[in-house]
């Protein structure tokens, strides 16, 4: 009698982790619709975002914003599942030592993407939001020099 209820919470305790490994490794495929290259245009210039899969946990984005042969602005993206978190990373050339800044995903799923990092100077929280037509709507927001303040970049999949 031992032996089988030995045998049982074992048979459980092995089926309860393999479920948990695979949510655990679905929740990146949450930010599939990603995938892509975006594009804004805009008289102050072009703002486009490149997202590819690097493996089954992590998406990698270049973004960048030009302004006639200018690039004003580049930012290359790590997209990471960190166990049961997205992890956003950010790294702007020329800003925090050239070094990452990690966002964590405070929503995640097939319509919105939300990461803060709330000791961040700026912005403290990134959202893409799955729009109609193939577009999305990435948005900064926080605290400014001591003003909320909030940019929205409408972006259409090329």
């Amino acid at each position: 009698m031992f032996q089988k209820i030995t045998f049982i919470a074992l048979v459980l305790a092995f089926v309860s982790c393999q479920k948990t490994v695979s949510v655990e490794k679905d929740r990146i495929k949450t930010a599939d619709w990603l995938i892509g290259d975006w594009e804004n245009k805009s008289p102050e210039g072009v703002l486009s975002e490149n997202w590819q899969k690097l493996n089954d946990s992590t998406f990698s984005a270049a973004s960048y914003f030009i302004k006639g042969k200018d690039t004003l602005h580049f930012e290359s993206i790590i997209l990471a599942q960190l166990g049961e978190t997205l992890t956003y990373k950010a790294t702007v050339k020329g800003q925090n030592d050239d070094k990452p800044v990690e966002f964590p995903s405070t929503i995640s799923n097939n319509k919105q993407l939300v990461f803060e990092n709330p000791k961040h100077d700026y912005p403290q929280k990134i959202t893409y939001t799955k729009g109609a037509n193939n577009t999305l709507t990435a948005e900064i927001s926080g605290n400014l020099q001591g003003k909320l303040t909030s940019e929205k970049f409408i972006m259409t999949k090329k």
